[in-house]
């Protein structure tokens, strides 16, 4: 994210609005996988709404502004083609997030997103006066967008995986729990990096049942244990490393230091908190995750926050931020020791 002194305010503001409709239409070629139905070569208007059930002069209008700012390429006799960054909504590819665009710019987010103006005037959730729930029940009862929710998050983790591994030395770890742990894609790369150790991961029942059989693709079932729970009860014990990945900066500050204490409660002295996490840059400084707040301002009610913040948060809960290390992708891993518990 940048800006740029030679733009001007009307420059600006077309295009952030240019921006909003092509977001809609990227959505249109993830939900619709255009990006998969070209991998085996350019293909008409027609061909592509045959395949997609859509209606091809409606169609067409959409993939001539895709192959206009770089997503398709138009050829001379009418076809559409893959360009390099077709790749990035394309099934499986590397570095794909047609899960995660399907999700961010659709049925759930979109709508809520719609309704910010009702969480700037109130401080309350958009997505929960729009939906009538919370998102955590509503994708408990809609499996399908639950899946490609959660296919979203794991296409994220895949993509800061490297970097976690990099910064992160779990040599020396028998037991590792990942709470909010999702599917379990990064325990999937720990324990794939880490024969010595075992793990467990921890979430709400319907993401566990999706995680069953990630586990089970990687080979990983006799050396990963998922648990159903509910880490606002408690969280498994006598880990020697406890992950929370994008965990506290879905809850406010009550709830995540509840959620911290339970860890707290649950380790052994010895044992190592790692935060996954973006803290926030200095005023004015441009920075993805001051855009993520406002995301879950509308969806969740937590916040991102500061590194200042992130201590502050780790100390009521018994901790003392030990480390912070920073990576190349606005992301930071903040090491925490538990400090002695008091009688």
């Amino acid at each position: 994210m940048t800006t740029s002194s030679s733009v001007t305010p009307t420059q600006a503001v077309l295009h952030v609005i240019a921006g909003f409709w092509l977001s809609r239409c990227v959505y249109i070629a993830a939900k619709l996988g255009l990006a998969d139905l070209l991998t085996d070569g350019p293909k008409t208007p027609g061909e592509l709404a045959a395949a997609t059930g859509t209606h091809a002069p409606a169609l067409y209008r959409v993939l001539r502004a895709l192959a206009s700012t770089g997503w398709l390429h138009e050829e001379t006799d009418g076809r559409f083609a893959a360009t390099p960054l077709t790749a990035g909504l394309q099934t499986g590819a590397p570095g794909s997030l047609r899960a995660l665009a399907t999700t961010e710019l659709g049925e759930e987010h979109y709508p809520a997103w719609g309704n910010l103006l009702f969480s700037v005037k109130t401080g309350e959730l958009a997505f929960d006066d729009v939906f009538g729930m919370p998102n955590w029940k509503y994708w408990a009862g809609h499996e399908e967008q639950a899946g490609i929710f959660n296919r979203g998050m794991s296409e994220m983790t895949a993509i800061i995986e490297p970097a976690v591994l990099s910064l992160c030395d779990l040599s020396g770890a028998r037991t590792i729990v990942d709470v909010g742990g999702g599917r379990g894609t990064l325990m999937s790369a720990v324990l794939t990096a880490y024969p010595q150790a075992r793990g467990i991961v921890v979430d709400l029942p319907h993401v566990i049942e999706q995680g069953r059989h990630l586990i089970a693709d990687n080979g990983l079932q006799d050396r990963c244990e998922l648990i159903a729970g509910d880490f606002f009860q408690s969280v498994p014990s006598s880990g020697d490393v406890y992950l929370l990945k994008w965990v506290i900066h879905d809850w406010d500050d009550a709830q995540a230091v509840a959620i911290l204490k339970n860890c707290h409660a649950a380790m052994p002295p010895h044992a190592r908190l790692l935060l996954i996490e973006a803290p926030l840059s200095a005023r004015n400084e441009p920075c993805l995750h001051k855009l993520m707040d406002i995301n879950m301002l509308v969806m969740t009610g937590g916040r991102e926050r500061t590194e200042a913040e992130y201590r502050t948060l780790l100390d009521a809960a018994g901790f003392e931020l030990t480390r912070v290390s920073v990576t190349p992708l606005e992301l930071a891993i903040l090491e925490g020791a538990p400090r002695p518990r008091t009688a």
